[in-house]
């Protein structure tokens, strides 16, 4: 892989406020820092959404989005159409 490949990272999150910010770290924490992380936060009832936002705020890589529940297939999927700023 080229040292400039944008690498796109979808996190579907539902609900995981325990384990959330050790996610993120962990991946935050990697060699390779050219990528966006994509967290779809799949209407999530607990702090999860809180969580991702305020990691967005702190890491300009890190892309936030809040829908309805619809299955982590359903938030994958979501996170592909948003790739790189997509729609």
């Amino acid at each position: 892989m080229k040292e400039n490949t944008l690498v796109s990272i979808i996190v579907p999150v539902y609900n995981a406020e325990r384990f959330l910010s050790r996610c993120i770290e962990s991946i935050l924490y990697q060699t390779y820092t050219n990528f966006e992380l994509l967290l779809v936060d799949d209407g999530s009832t607990d702090e999860s959404g809180r969580i991702c936002d305020e990691y967005s705020l702190k890491d300009a890589r890190i892309k936030v989005y809040h829908k309805p529940n619809g299955g982590v297939s359903s938030a994958r999927n979501y996170g592909l159409l948003k790739i790189g700023g997509g729609i």
